[in-house]
């Protein structure tokens, strides 16, 4: 069937004609969605406009709703999905050259879920008329848990892990950040989707005069309520109670090359915090380019290092252990990233990192994607990963024992892994990181800005220790202590307050937040699989009748 003007058209079931879009219209919406799905990395750092994570998403969604059939949806939203990731991650060229647009369409099929669900909450099913607030109330659910089961998918570190997470931007959002100890980072992107769900709905274009009004007085005033809710339940989260002080000493050499003078540089700074009545010493990752225990040489500087000041000092070792043996299989060659604990008397504890950087610190399928390494940054070799997470016993100079959890760079993207930190009674969380790669661009403060999540969610003070990029802590409610830029060099002391052994409802429950929802996108499936098989039985009744 055509229109008048020669525009193919067609007839839904309830008898209205809609046009056919064109190949070309087709394609200008998708380009359209990829623009408009870059719209929320603005409030990620380094700009951290927190506010804009409540209505970032919308425009995107818009262009999904508006699209003819689910097929279409779905394809926008992938779209609109590889433009966030392309945009909020645009930093790792530098290590995945042109390969990072495969991997932002790869990342992109995470937003498909959900753009399918929001198309269905927000499609009107007769032209010009609003949803229904019974649709949509069923939408407040199904839609958020959507979104989250598209985040916690791409979490798989294989995928680069859970960067850029909705809930991530609220990292300098005091009014809600709190909300992260009850549900995780995931709680907040659920309420995030959620309120950007009815902004959409309140601005919808198309609605009839009579409706838009009353409609979109009743929606905003729903995302008023929501978002008051939010402000309350975070208020209502307790803040955990102080039982001590941790003084810690950092170094942040900056960018510098060459494993000897990096060490070096350490040493001098390190020497500086003589006097400070510092608790501790931390190294940024990669401080020490040698294996402790085949270099004896450094190791014992590092133990006159420990004595002078009179507490233990936690470096990062990034080099092939003496004891292992290349891999021809695999491309790995012994090097391992590890946090090793050095006391006067020598090391006292170590772990090895766990979870490593595609194509920073390994590259999958080498066989296939190896020849990165000729055209980028990319690992000249596979690191090595660690089996088990550590804690390592730090003794104060007052007798007391700091129990410390060591992460290493990427590892702070990983909410479970500070959760199960502060579960095997680590006092402190300490990630040791550097970012000379990605110096000049967002990726430092996107970094940093991790640590305030982790902190909140564990219920423990996180210091974010870098070699090169942005160094800082806070404390177990969030709230900022110290911040020693990407262009700051040396030393410096910042007091962490210590909490209680006692757990948040994160720490306690895990990730009940994408499981439940999980578990609603399960239902709403198999609801819509019920639905459509019971209407094809009655069409074929009716069709042999």
């Amino acid at each position: 069937m055509a229109s008048s003007a020669g525009r193919p058209v067609s007839v839904d079931a309830g008898g209205h004609v809609r046009l056919v879009p064109t190949r070309w219209s087709r394609w200008r919406y998708r380009a359209l969605s990829a623009l408009l799905g870059a719209v929320p990395a603005v409030a990620f750092p380094a700009l951290s406009a927190w506010p804009v994570g409540f209505v970032g998403v919308v425009p995107a969604t818009l262009v999904i709703v508006a699209a003819a059939v689910p097929r279409e949806a779905a394809i926008r939203a992938w779209c609109g999905g590889t433009g966030f990731f392309l945009a909020t991650c645009y930093w790792l060229v530098p290590n995945t050259g042109p390969f990072i647009v495969v991997l932002g369409l790869a990342l992109g099929v995470t937003w498909m879920p959900w753009g399918v669900l929001v198309w269905t909450a927000l499609r009107p099913r007769l032209p010009s008329q609003p949803p229904g607030y019974r649709r949509l109330a069923w939408a407040l659910v199904a839609v958020p848990s959507g979104w989250v089961i598209g985040e916690f998918a791409r979490s798989w570190e294989g995928f680069g892990g859970p960067w850029a997470l909705l809930g991530a931007s609220q990292w300098n959002a005091r009014p809600f950040l709190p909300l992260a100890a009850v549900g995780g980072v995931w709680l907040l992107s659920f309420l995030l989707a959620a309120v950007n769900l009815l902004v959409a709905a309140a601005v919808m274009p198309g609605l009839r005069s009579g409706r838009r009004r009353p409609w979109r007085a009743g929606v905003a005033l729903a995302a008023g309520l929501l978002v008051a809710v939010m402000v309350a339940g975070a208020a209502a989260v307790p803040t955990p109670a102080n039982t001590g002080t941790l003084t810690v000493g950092g170094v942040q050499p900056g960018v510098v090359h060459g494993a000897d003078v990096r060490f070096a540089d350490g040493e001098a700074a390190t020497r500086s915090l003589v006097g400070t009545g510092v608790d501790l010493v931390v190294w940024g990752e990669s401080s020490v380019g040698f294996d402790l225990v085949d270099d004896q040489a450094r190791l014992r500087r590092l133990e006159d290092l420990s004595r002078m000041l009179g507490v233990p000092v936690l470096v990062n070792t990034d080099a092939r252990r003496a004891d292992e043996v290349a891999s021809p299989d695999d491309g790995g060659g012994g090097i391992y990233k590890s946090a090793v604990l050095v006391g006067p008397d020598g090391p006292r504890g170590r772990y090895d990192k766990m979870r490593l950087v595609p194509f920073g610190e390994y590259i999958p399928l080498r066989p296939v994607f190896g020849w990165l390494t000729a055209v980028t940054e990319a690992a000249a070799e596979n690191r090595r990963k660690g089996v088990r997470l550590t804690v390592l016993a730090a003794g104060k100079p007052d007798g007391r024992t700091i129990r410390l959890g060591p992460l290493v760079c990427f590892e702070s993207a990983f909410p479970d892994m500070t959760r199960r930190l502060a579960n095997d009674g680590a006092d402190v969380v300490v990630v040791q990181s550097a970012t000379s790669t990605f110096q000049d661009s967002w990726a430092p403060d996107q970094h940093a800005s991790l640590a305030a999540l982790r902190a909140v969610e564990a219920g423990r003070p996180v210091l974010h220790a870098t070699l090169t990029g942005v160094s800082t802590a806070f404390d177990a409610s969030g709230r900022q202590l110290f911040r020693l830029g990407r262009d700051g060099r040396g030393a410096y002391v910042v007091d962490l307050p210590l909490t209680s052994a006692t757990g948040t409802p994160y720490a306690r429950l895990g990730d009940w937040v994408p499981l439940g929802s999980l578990a609603i996108v399960a239902a709403v499936a198999l609801d819509a699989a019920v639905l459509r098989a019971v209407r094809l039985h009655r069409a074929r009744r009716f069709t042999a009748g």
